[in-house]
């Protein structure tokens, strides 16, 4: 059931973890759909079920909607549909969204154990910062989204600036996601990785990309750093 671990993994003591957002803390599925579907009627075009917009997601809402209409950026309405959604979406962003089971305890047990914390985001800034007050703020003080100027994941720049900011080293940093994009974020900072298989991916389909550790619980992230810092 559990995936082999990289060489050497557990040889090291982490005492940094950084989250994903959507599908690793928060089930925000529901609400990005909704939000997909608004645009989609208002503008009279086909709605998506929530599984084909759980594979649009990832890569930040731009290019949600990019894959959520039709032709793209080259839809002659894209740039208004997209503003739509953005308008639609801040606003209605709480609906249906909430911390998956178990996440909230996890939390709790790592800010106990001192272990610094963060969330990167391909979500824009604002709304990444507003979901984590809301939800994480007790446990994870710094939230990093979409900005302006910065590229987003799977480049690694906003994940190496959590880490400037949280003064903390990549070789005792962990990235926590739910993704072929955490994955590849984690690949391009050159640090470890966990993907959590109750987000928008799935096991089978994390096992599929080669992932070297797939956790099925919250609190299975708690027990492999307990494990790195005994080694």
């Amino acid at each position: 059931r559990k995936q082999n671990k990289k060489k050497g993994r557990n040889s090291m003591r982490y005492d940094t973890v950084i989250f994903d957002l959507d599908g690793t803390l928060l089930n925000t599925i529901d609400d990005l759909a909704d939000g997909v579907n608004y645009c989609m009627r208002k503008f009279g075009l086909k709605e998506h079920s929530v599984d084909q917009v759980r594979q649009f997601v990832g890569n930040g809402i731009r290019k949600l909607m990019e894959r959520a209409i039709p032709g793209g950026e080259t839809h002659p309405e894209f740039e208004t549909i997209f503003e739509t959604f953005k308008e639609y979406y801040t606003a209605h962003c709480r609906i249906k969204t909430k911390a998956y089971p178990g996440i909230e305890e996890m939390l709790k047990t790592l800010k106990d154990k001192t272990v610094k914390m963060a969330i990167v985001s391909n979500k824009n800034m604002d709304a990444v910062r507003e979901l984590n007050e809301i939800y994480f703020s007790e446990y994870i003080s710094l939230a990093v989204g979409d900005t302006a100027g910065v590229r987003r994941k799977p480049y690694p720049d906003s994940v190496l600036h959590a880490m400037q900011l949280l003064d903390s080293r990549k070789e005792h940093t962990v990235y926590v996601g739910d993704s072929e994009v955490d994955k590849e974020t984690a690949e391009n900072a050159g640090m470890d990785y966990v993907l959590v298989s109750w987000g928008f991916r799935g096991r089978e389909y994390l096992e599929k990309l080669g992932a070297s550790c797939i956790i099925d619980q919250p609190e299975e992230l708690i027990s492999m750093l307990e494990i790195a810092k005994e080694k």
